[in-house]
């Protein structure tokens, strides 16, 4: 739900004395006591007609940031009603969320298409169709991780573990202070504090709990811990409070901070917060990197892209900190981006604006140098489900972690859970184009194959109206790769896979050729091959080279059209006598057949070799007519018959 560990953690201070239910209820949202005011609200629009559109607001709202995605669906639709095309991006977003909160994916994806289209921003509809195609291969595979609720999560919020060296600090709001009654009036929860806890290295339990840092509490909320690689200095995130009292911004705002501190004696000491806090915006969620020389945070500060989006600044050895850089579109969006935390060169961190499965979702983008990140990946089921999910965290062997969800099933609000992580699948990627040999024309609607070396299918694909293609293939093998078209030769292509995931093996391009460009119908109907007169030696029927080149066209058709079947026929002119002429084409017949055959073609796909001599001539040229020679030379002929394509 979008509460304690949003950055913009309010405090409902003023008492109002309102005259109406829809007074109060308009106030306690006002004081971001969501749980009272969605109560409030809920007795006073069912007695009007027609609530106007910023109660409707309101309510949704009211029930979107407690995290009832039933109650908030109802009244985004209300709201969709009334605005329809005319909804804010911003109201959008939640009602597809909410969409997505009671898993209605089909209705949620249909809005998602509407709103695209409204935007009509080709780079959004491409970001779209990428993550979707993402989240679906996710959904057809087998996932890499296996989760288990811990027992030392409370009845109340649970969240953000975070290592410290052998052990986990974590933040919670069950109630082991003298704060009991000081509740936060957002989730009726008390305050946050930071605990520490033993872990079992063998099953990822927590244990033995106890409060972290005797000095660090306060009355009011300490969460999202990390530490410099010794151990020593500590950043975290709390409220702004100055003698003992939250400081308000001009919206009645109590923003967030981040405060570095050393750690001596089991205390903190030295402490003070980061110079880019502001009471004027939130900035929590730190996480450094394993180096110690990156610090990653949250923040809602004034040119972000939407909610609270994600920034960077580097550390110099003698701790002076950069300026803070947005992380960029790629990673932020109009939604929220929290919860970072970065380990071997990949970005982990939580977002609501991302294609996901609803609320916040745990996504990787992998850094490349500069700010450079690539596409952010959803890490799919079971680590997200269709609530927040989110405080992601990983060894260094990328085997086993934490992460914190307020899904179904959970023992109390937010909930932190240990996950195993499987080997991930290693894939490349191998893309090219499929044209015409003739035309040098893209080729639409061509099957591109890949094949094991047991010749099983692995990957399929069908080129676009660019003739482009794109496989997914496993790492490290060696790959068969055929292209083919109905009317076209199949070609094929041998490919040698690395052992780099994500990798792109590009230019894997092929040309077809066209059926009826190699075989052409004569006057009877007949499909023959197209080839030039093949000429024999004189009483001979051995293959000449002249012969062999004309062979090979066959050759090439039975290869590139693999269903194709022929027979063959040999004939003579009527010089010389019937019973030679008979004979000298059979032998030549079949002399052509086991040249073919000898190029590796399946003997079951020459039905034929059969030679007629002259008893098929194709003029008036039999025996005693005087015919010249060019018109003798018509009846000498070898025909390649097909007779199955």
């Amino acid at each position: 739900m979008k509460k304690i560990y949003t950055l913009s953690l309010m405090f409902c201070l003023a008492t109002v004395f309102a005259q109406t239910k829809l007074k109060k209820a308009d106030e306690l949202f006002r004081t971001f006591a969501y749980v009272d005011a969605a109560k409030m609200y809920e007795d006073y629009p069912q007695k009007v007609d027609k609530p106007g559109t910023q109660t409707v607001r309101n309510v949704a709202d009211s029930y979107y940031y407690i995290g009832d995605s039933r109650n908030a669906l109802n009244w985004y639709q209300k709201l969709y009603e009334i605005q329809g095309q005319d909804m804010t991006d911003l109201y959008f977003l939640r009602y597809i969320q909410s969409m997505k909160g009671v898993m209605d994916y089909d209705k949620a994806d249909a809005l998602t298409k509407e709103y695209l289209n409204k935007k009509g921003d080709q780079k959004q509809i491409d970001h779209y169709i990428s993550q979707k195609k993402h989240m679906d291969s996710l959904a057809k595979t087998k996932p890499l991780y296996e989760i288990k609720n811990l027992d030392i999560n409370s009845s109340k919020s649970d969240f953000g573990a975070t290592f410290y060296g052998e052990k986990v600090v974590y933040a919670s709001a069950k109630d082991t202070t003298n704060f009991q009654d000081k509740l936060y009036s957002w989730n009726k929860q008390p305050f946050l504090n930071l605990y520490l806890a033993e872990r079992n290295a063998v099953d990822g339990s927590l244990f033995n709990d106890a409060m972290f840092l005797s000095n660090l509490m306060t009355r009011y909320h300490e969460a999202t811990i990390t530490f410099t690689p010794d151990l020593k200095t500590a950043y975290y995130t709390t409220n702004i409070v100055s003698k003992n009292k939250p400081v308000l911004d001009k919206g009645r705002t109590n923003n967030l901070q981040i405060i570095k501190g050393n750690i001596e004696e089991g205390k903190l000491v030295k402490s003070d917060k980061v110079f880019f806090s502001s009471t004027k915006y939130s900035v929590g969620h730190p996480a450094l990197s394993e180096d110690g020389k990156w610090l990653f945070f949250a923040s809602d500060m004034p040119g972000g892209s939407g909610g609270t989006d994600l920034y960077v600044l580097s550390i110099a050895d003698d701790g002076t900190m950069g300026s803070p850089q947005n992380l960029g579109p790629k990673v932020n969006t109009i939604g929220d981006e929290m919860f970072p935390y970065f380990r071997n060169g990949m970005l982990y961190f939580s977002s609501d604006g991302h294609y996901g499965w609803g609320d916040l979702d745990i996504y990787e983008s992998k850094f490349s140098g500069g700010m450079n990140f690539s596409e952010p990946k959803n890490l799919g089921a079971p680590i997200n489900s269709n609530n927040d999910d989110f405080a992601y965290i990983i060894d260094a062997k990328g085997t086993y972690g934490y992460f914190s969800s307020n899904r179904a099933g959970g023992k109390g609000d937010d909930d932190i859970y240990y996950f195993t992580k499987g080997k991930p699948v290693c894939n490349e990627y191998i893309n090219g184009t499929v044209s015409g040999i003739k035309s040098k024309l893209p080729i639409e609607g061509a099957t591109v194959n890949a094949y094991d070396a047991f010749g099983d299918l692995i990957a399929s694909a069908t080129t676009d109206a660019k003739g482009f293609y794109k496989l997914t293939v496993p790492c490290g093998k060696k790959v068969k790769v055929t292209a083919t078209k109905t009317g076209y030769s199949t070609e094929e292509r041998e490919v040698n896979t690395q052992d780099k995931n994500d990798l792109e093996i590009p230019n894997i391009n092929f040309e077809l050729s066209k059926y009826e460009d190699l075989v052409a119908k004569d006057k009877t109907g007949e499909e023959k091959i197209i080839i030039n007169p093949i000429f024999f030696e004189f009483d001979k029927w051995n293959i000449t080279a002249q012969a062999a080149a004309e062979l090979e066209k066959v050759v090439f058709v039975l290869q590139k059209f693999p269903n194709v079947k022929i027979k063959i026929e040999s004939h003579t002119d009527s010089r010389g006598k019937d019973a030679y002429n008979m004979k000298l084409s059979d032998n030549r017949a079949k002399s052509t057949q086991t040249y073919i055959l000898s190029k590796g073609i399946d003997p079951s796909r020459i039905e034929s070799a059969v030679g007629f001599g002259e008893s098929r001539l194709t003029n008036k040229c039999s025996n005693g007519v005087k015919c010249t020679d060019d018109e003798h030379f018509a009846n000498r002929r070898s025909n390649f018959i097909v007779i199955q394509k």
